[in-house]
């Protein structure tokens, strides 16, 4: 069995270090002396992962826990601890809060200071120690002698690293790529990387399939028989908020699939609305039937990753787009352009911005689907530059910003879990924003510094900005220019937000590119486009 105190020395250690290099060699120490019972939950909790999020328990019971007298020795083993997480979590019926509390002051009483400290930040969630997903899948593979691609495809099939952390451990690679996709179970969703503009794009990937970039809320729908189910790309079933998905794709019968796809509100002109209005129909667990008579939703498919039983996820792009074609009607298909020259694809840049979408997707026609947006092989077009930031501090506001929390310090993912500060912005937010964010923000508050509240970095914010420039100022030396809130991003993760690498790579290509794609289109004549058409 592996000792909990064996986890609280590998997180404090995780947290001295900034190199990923012996971040992973870290992980993969503990890993390799892990058993089979333990390796699954020992994985999920160094990720930094809350454990037990429906424990029961919050900040309030995790501080009074804390007060109890720590125990002079070690003796709580990870299966233990687990199981009696389990048992906490269990607890229900009349004065459950206090036999919640009693119970995890009893854990804390048998954990030692280290244990303490690493059991109350494991359930607030506040293990910033770097070890997310990725690094932990490559402490795995080092771990175990394993490729890591098979460790990757196996975690985008099961979404779960303690599952596929047991798998590693006993059945090795065969065990791993026999992993298969599972109807309505979602797959961990391929990401864009950003292009420069039209051009860089079209000189980073030869001759690519281009589909219209929609600004509404990704979805992911498996229909096995007369059962839909629709995931949001965090996982969640949100089957129950999208019922005009569930109909139109019950009606059309035939295949068996599992789609990947945008579902979005239109105007009563077609005209795509704001991604704020269509996330309102996800904040719901069901159908509100006046909601949806105001904001019906329409959806659009791009990707076919799985018919009639058979995965496609392996196979190229241009396959992937020819199962989707013969499985669905056109009307349900994102427009797409295929095999295109700069000509043609500027004239389709110019058909997607007329109807009001944020640009094009250029997709690498030979690329299997793969999660994330490792290799180039999606790049995103937009007439603006955006970068998705995750919010790692605010600063109280004066004058007519009194009283909330408005200036916002942003930082890009830095590939070994943590964050780098790119800039501050208070330009872009409403009151109801300002008042949203402050309520948002000292939720997860982990430290004060003057004016400045320190946040957990959870909130991903996409930033719009006139370009990027050298600065000494900031640890990567580059800034934003004129930085502005476009959005935030409930459906996006931390973990999903844009990395210091992609930045620096986008720097390099605006000096290369300093005409942009988006100057030529609207110098040029713009062709009246009707709404796509829906179910």
């Amino acid at each position: 069995m592996t000792a909990l105190a064996r986890l609280a020395e590998t997180s404090r250690d995780l947290s001295a270090t900034r190199s990923r290099r012996q971040k992973t060699a870290l992980l993969a120490a503990l890993l390799r002396e892990a058993d089979s019972a333990d390796v699954g939950t020992a994985a999920l909790w160094l990720t930094g992962e809350p454990a037990r999020a429906k424990l029961g328990v919050g900040p309030a019971q995790v501080d009074a826990a804390r007060q109890t007298p720590a125990a002079a020795a070690p003796s709580l083993s990870v299966a233990e601890t687990d199981r009696r997480f389990a048992d906490i979590a269990a607890i229900r019926g009349s004065g459950s809060q206090s036999r919640r509390a009693h119970d995890l002051g009893a854990l804390f009483a048998a954990a030692t200071a280290d244990e303490q400290t690493f059991l109350a930040r494991l359930l607030l969630g506040e293990l910033r120690q770097g070890a997310l997903q990725a690094l932990v899948a490559d402490a795995l593979a080092e771990a175990f002698d394993l490729p890591i691609a098979s460790l990757r495809r196996a975690l985008m099939l099961r979404g779960d690293i303690g599952e596929v952390a047991r798998i590693a451990l006993e059945a090795g690679r065969a065990g791993l790529d026999a992993v298969g996709l599972e109807w309505f179970r979602p797959v961990e969703p391929m990401l864009a990387q950003p292009a420069e503009d039209l051009g860089d794009a079209l000189s980073r990937l030869d001759h690519p399939l281009l589909d219209f970039k929609l600004d509404g809320a990704r979805v992911q729908i498996h229909k096995r028989g007369g059962e839909v189910r629709v995931f949001s790309r965090q996982g969640n079933d949100v089957t129950a908020a999208v019922p005009e998905i569930v109909e139109g794709m019950g009606a059309l019968g035939g295949s068996d699939l599992v789609l990947d796809g945008e579902t979005l509100a239109l105007a009563a002109d077609g005209a795509p609305l704001p991604f704020q209005v269509t996330m309102r129909r996800f904040g719901r667990h069901s159908d509100d039937p006046e909601l949806r008579a105001r904001l019906p939703l329409r959806f659009f498919c791009f990707d076919c990753l799985a018919r009639d039983g058979e995965t496609l996820i392996d196979t190229s792009t241009r396959e992937r787009h020819a199962a989707l074609a013969d499985a669905l009607p056109a009307a349900l298909i994102i427009p797409r352009l295929l095999d295109a020259d700069a000509a043609d694809a500027e004239a389709f840049l110019a058909r997607a911005l007329a109807a009001g979408h944020e640009g094009l997707m250029a997709k690498h026609p030979d690329a299997p689907y793969a999660a994330g947006g490792r290799g180039s092989h999606w790049l995103k077009i937009k007439q603006a530059h955006t970068l998705d930031l995750v919010v790692l501090a605010a600063e109280w506001g004066s004058g007519r910003r009194k009283g909330w929390l408005s200036n916002l310090h942003l930082g890009a993912r830095d590939g070994a879990g943590g964050f780098v500060m790119l800039g501050k912005t208070f330009k872009g937010l409403t009151d109801e924003t300002l008042t949203r964010q402050t309520e948002q923000l000292l939720r997860r508050e982990i430290a004060r510094e003057g004016h400045i509240v320190h946040v957990r970095p959870e909130l991903v914010v996409e930033i719009a900005f006139n370009e990027l420039q050298q600065s000494p100022q900031y640890p990567a030396g580059l800034a934003l220019r004129f930085a502005r809130v476009k959005r935030y991003r409930p459906d996006k993760p931390a973990s999903e937000a844009d990395t210091i690498g992609s930045v620096r790579a986008l720097f390099e290509r605006q000096i290369a590119y300093r005409s942009p794609a988006s100057a030529s289109v609207a110098s040029g004549p713009i062709g009246a486009m009707g709404a796509i058409g829906g179910a």
